[in-house]
């Protein structure tokens, strides 16, 4: 059987990323239907996107890659430790990106197409560099643990994701369930919808 399907804490990284993936898309396409001057969400939406897209990584699916696997694996092998500082150090630079396109869109409410060119460059560079620091995990990382972990390693690692506080559930945020503020991006964004049914 393949260990991909096998470790709970894969899977989650996994489905993280599909569902971040796809909030991703869908910041890029509002910010696209601006450009065009057609009909476009409520700003309000890609404030929530924006929003999911700070918290739910900085609550739960970093500290869960940092923590638990990227540790694990320094613990086995030193032969990644270049590639993990990076990554961890994008998980930084991702939350500054972020308060960019945060301050884009607050100056695109207030001056309108005269500085829509900003926020979509801003746009377009954090999907790229999100969608490359996936693929790093996802290439690099995954298969580099599953080459060197014990069984006892994934034991420990999967009973310590497995019974992290739900963020799907319990958790909240100034007292908004993520998974509610998901639902309501999904309801609003097909796209998103999508990955959550296939979820």
């Amino acid at each position: 059987m393949n260990h991909i399907t096998e470790r709970a804490t894969l899977r989650v990284i996994r489905l993280d990323h599909k569902r971040l993936a796809s909030v991703t898309a869908a910041m890029l396409d509002f910010v696209r239907m601006l450009g065009e001057g057609g009909p476009a969400p409520d700003p309000i939406v890609l404030r929530a996107m924006l929003y999911y897209i700070r918290e739910y990584p900085e609550q739960f699916h970093h500290p869960m890659e940092d923590r638990f696997l990227f540790a694990a694996l320094r613990n086995r092998t030193d032969d990644f430790d270049d590639v993990l500082d990076e990554l961890q150090c994008e998980h930084i630079e991702g939350d500054a990106r972020l308060r960019n396109l945060e301050h884009a869109l607050t100056r695109f409410e207030l001056k309108g197409e005269a500085v829509l060119l900003g926020l979509s460059t801003l746009m377009e560079q954090y999907a790229h560099f999100c969608a490359n620091h996936r693929r790093v995990e996802e290439t690099v990382i995954i298969p580099a643990a599953e080459r060197f972990l014990t069984e006892a390693d994934w034991a420990c690692i999967d009973t310590a994701v497995e019974s992290r506080l739900d963020p799907f559930g319990e958790a909240t945020f100034e007292g908004e369930s993520l998974e509610s503020l998901y639902r309501l991006i999904a309801d609003a964004v097909p796209a998103v919808n999508e990955a959550r049914q296939d979820a």
